[in-house]
C-alpha cells in the first residue's frame, strides 16, 4: 500500500549510541545484539546469545530489563528527551496508533535505523506495545483510549463484510470513519484510514485496491481462476478468454497463457460461458450450461413464452444467433409447442 513517508529530524543513530554508552561494556555488547544495533542489523535471539556468553535465556532477559531500567534512571535520558518528543510526533503523525513493521518502514531508509527506531519505542516510556494476536498485527500507540477505539471499530467493519465482498478503497474508508465516530478531526483522512486498516489482519487490500475479508480468494488472489475474477469483475461485462489473459498480464504483472486462462475459466464455477469464448461471471446473473439449458431455466421461471419473447429473455444470458435458438426449440425432446404458440419444457 502506497502512503507517503512521514519526514523527521529524528538522529536515531547518535541518540541511540549516546542512550547505551552509560552501561557496562557487556550489558551494552549484549543489548547491541539483541536489537540490531551494531555493524549486522540481525536482531539475536534470547537463546543465541545465551550461547555466547554461556548464560541461560532467561539471564540474558535479565539483562536486557537491566539496561532499560538503567538507561531510563541515567542523566543522558533526560538530555534525550527532545528525541522522544520528535518519535511521539511521528507516531502522532502516522495516526497515533502505527503498525510496528508500517511505521518503521515509513520512518526508516534502511534495516539499521529501523532497529534504531524500533529500541527507542521500546525504551520509551510514553510508547506502549500491544503483541500481535489473532486479530492485529504488532502496534505502537501513545493513546490508550484511541488504540481501543480503532481496534473496536476494525472488528465492526470486518463484521459487516461477507466473504465475497470487494470494497473500493474510498467506500471502506468512509464505512471505517463511520464506525469510529468520536476520534479527532486530525485523524480523519484517508492516508491515516488505510494506514489503521492495515492493524488488521482480517480485513486485507487486493493489488486492484480493493478491501475485504483478508482470506478470501478475492483479496489473497493465488491462481490464474483468482485473478481472472478480478479482471473480468472490473472490466464489468463478458470478456473473451484471450482479452482475459491480457487484462491478467496488464492488472498484475504475470504470466497468462492463452490456453491456459481457457481451461480455468472452464473448471471454475464463478465463470459462465455466454457466447463463443466469452465468459460472464455468474454473480451476475448469467444461467451455467448450454443454449438448451438456458431455454429450460427460462420456461420453468415464466412459463410458457412465444418464440419472441424466449429470444429476447434468452439473447440477455447468451451472445447467439437466434438461429441457434431455433434450432433448440425444435428439439421436441426437450421443448413442446401449444396451439397458441408457445413453447414449454417437456415434463
Amino acid at each position: 500500500m502506497a502512503t507517503s513517508k512521514t519526514t523527521s529530524n529524528l538522529k536515531s543513530k547518535a541518540v541511540v549510541k549516546r542512550l547505551i554508552s552509560v552501561l557496562p561494556e557487556r550489558a551494552r555488547a549484549i543489548i547491541i545484539a539483541r536489537y540490531g544495533l551494531g555493524d549486522s542489523s540481525k536482531r539475536e535471539t534470547l537463546e543465541e546469545i545465551g550461547k555466547r556468553y554461556k548464560i541461560t535465556r532467561e539471564r540474558v532477559r535479565q539483562i536486557e530489563n537491566y539496561v532499560f531500567a538503567a538507561i531510563r534512571k541515567s542523566d543522558a535520558y533526560g538530555k534525550e528527551k527532545p528525541a522522544f518528543t520528535e518519535l511521539h510526533n511521528m507516531v502522532k503523525a502516522e495516526g497515533g496508533v502505527v503498525g510496528e513493521a508500517v511505521f518503521l518502514s515509513h520512518t526508516a531508509p534502511d534495516e539499521s535505523t529501523k532497529n534504531h527506531i524500533h529500541f527507542l519505542l521500546v525504551l520509551g516510556d510514553e510508547f506502549k506495545k500491544r503483541k500481535e494476536d489473532e486479530e492485529f498485527g504488532h502496534r505502537w500507540y501513545v493513546d490508550e483510549k484511541l488504540v481501543s477505539q480503532v481496534e473496536s471499530s476494525l472488528k465492526k467493519l470486518f463484521e459487516n463484510l461477507s466473504d465475497q465482498d470487494l470494497v473500493p478503497e474510498s467506500e471502506i474508508v468512509q464505512n471505517f470513519f463511520t464506525e469510529l465516530k468520536d476520534v479527532s478531526e486530525e485523524y480523519k483522512n484517508e492516508e491515516v484510514a488505510k494506514r489503521w486498516l492495515s492493524l488488521s489482519k482480517k480485513i486485507g487490500r487486493n493489488p486492484l485496491g480493493e478491501w475485504g475479508v483478508s482470506l478470501s480468494s478475492n483479496i489473497r488472489a493465488k491462481g490464474m481462476r483468482d485473478f481472472a475474477y478480478l479482471a473480468i469483475r472490473r472490466h464489468g461485462s463478458p470478456m473473451h478468454f484471450r482479452e482475459v489473459a491480457k487484462a491478467i498480464e496488464k492488472l498484475f504483472n504475470r504470466s497468462a497463457h492463452v490456453a491456459t486462462c481457457h481451461n480455468e475459466l472452464i473448471k471454475d464455477p464463478r465463470f459462465v460461458l455466454v457466447g463463443r469464448g466469452l465468459y460472464a461471471l455468474k454473480e451476475w446473473g448469467y444461467t451455467s450450461g448450454v443454449v438448451k439449458d438456458v431455454i429450460k431455466e427460462i420456461l420453468r421461471k415464466h412459463g410458457p413464452l412465444s418464440k419472441e419473447e424466449i429470444v429476447e429473455k434468452l439473447l440477455k444470458e447468451r451472445y447467439v444467433k437466434e438461429n441457434t435458438i431455433a434450432v433448440n426449440l425444435q428439439n421436441k425432446k426437450f421443448f413442446k409447442k401449444s396451439k397458441e404458440g408457445k413453447y414449454a419444457v417437456v415434463d
